[in-house]
């Protein structure tokens, strides 16, 4: 009759273990709380006892040590009603002891296996007091049933009675069945938002400047507006569109005083104090000679007006009167293009 009540036994348990892996996926873990748990218990004694089943219930308060594992304390009290030869009679048991819970994972269905060590003391008409120890191991289940954490919990055990007064071959093995109310105490632990992740500095996306090279090749970064730069970022000339002049003459016009105003702004901060050539740039309507002449004088004006402004370059004045066009002049249009001013860089 024993043999066949562990086999029933081990067969419960590896149904417990083996149940479906609902809730097998989970979050980072972080819920540490305390909890209590009241349970009822129904007991399939040892044959030994002379003893019809018992009922009994108590107390676990426990805390999560980790993902995997809880501890609990407990009380416990257990009652029997005897049917042997001797006589009727209740018998009792309480006592305390400690319960090691060990969950594969956690989710809303978690699978558990629980070994327990016990002090229990038995009270009875034919025997009085005995405290003996006891053990369990088992496995069970538990199922949340809200957001807080509040879970129903049932578990199957075997349990050793190492009782004092009953011969060694005697001593007792019972079936221990167990369903609770597991209730955390404190508010449920929610997961830390993760931070996001930090941009990647990507200079080669990037051209601060706007001079048309990516920060990653620009060894002259802060170019000045409208300038243009070699494949390295750096100043190569900066073309002066709209400074224009009297008319046959080298005195320059207001609008183009307020455009060199800006360009001396940025040449006085700008760190790079490169010598730097302002040339003349003429279109071809009169003469060679007297176009090369008039915009050598202009030049020279661009310079005088821009030292005035506090720019400390060495600047250099060189007309090049109808020489280089870089439109067509015959066109209106074109020619417009060709009256022009440009800053270029010297080197050191």
């Amino acid at each position: 009759m024993a043999r066949n009540k562990w086999l029933v036994t081990f067969g419960l348990l590896a149904v417990v273990m083996a149940g479906p892996a609902v809730g097998a996926e989970h979050e980072e873990f972080l819920d540490n709380r305390f909890y209590l748990v009241p349970f009822g218990t129904f007991i399939v004694p040892d044959g030994d006892r002379d003893v019809s089943e018992g009922w009994g219930g108590g107390l676990a308060i426990g805390k999560i040590i980790n993902r995997y594992l809880n501890l609990e304390l407990k009380g416990v009290y257990d009652n029997f009603q005897s049917d042997g030869p001797a006589g009727s009679g209740d018998v009792d048991e309480y006592g305390g002891g400690v319960d090691a819970l060990v969950f594969p994972w956690r989710g809303q269905l978690s699978p558990y296996a629980v070994v327990s060590a016990m002090g229990l003391n038995t009270v009875s008409d034919r025997r009085g007091a005995d405290l003996h120890f006891t053990s369990e191991a088992g496995g069970g289940l538990q199922y949340e049933l809200d957001e807080h954490g509040t879970s129903l919990r049932t578990d199957v055990r075997y349990r050793y009675n190492a009782d004092s007064d009953t011969a060694p071959a005697n001593q007792l093995h019972e079936m221990v069945v167990n369903l609770g109310i597991y209730v955390p105490l404190g508010p449920k632990p929610q997961p830390v938002a993760e931070a996001p992740a930090a941009p990647v500095d990507d200079c080669a996306a990037r051209d601060s400047d706007g001079d048309g090279v990516n920060d990653c090749l620009d060894k002259c970064p802060g170019t000045l507006a409208g300038a243009k730069v070699d494949d390295t970022g750096c100043l190569i000339r900066i073309e002066l569109h709209g400074v224009n002049f009297e008319y046959d003459s080298a005195e320059l016009t207001a609008t183009a005083k307020s455009i060199l105003d800006g360009v001396a702004d940025q040449l006085v901060v700008f760190p790079e104090k490169k010598d730097i050539e302002v040339q003349g740039h003429a279109s071809s309507e009169g003469a060679s000679d007297y176009n090369l002449a008039l915009s050598d004088r202009r030049s020279q004006s661009v310079v005088d007006y821009l030292k005035e402004r506090g720019v400390t370059n060495n600047l250099f004045a060189k007309g090049y009167g109808e020489d280089y066009p870089v439109a067509d002049n015959e066109t209106e249009e074109g020619r417009q293009k060709n009256r022009r001013v440009e800053l270029i860089y010297m080197g050191e």
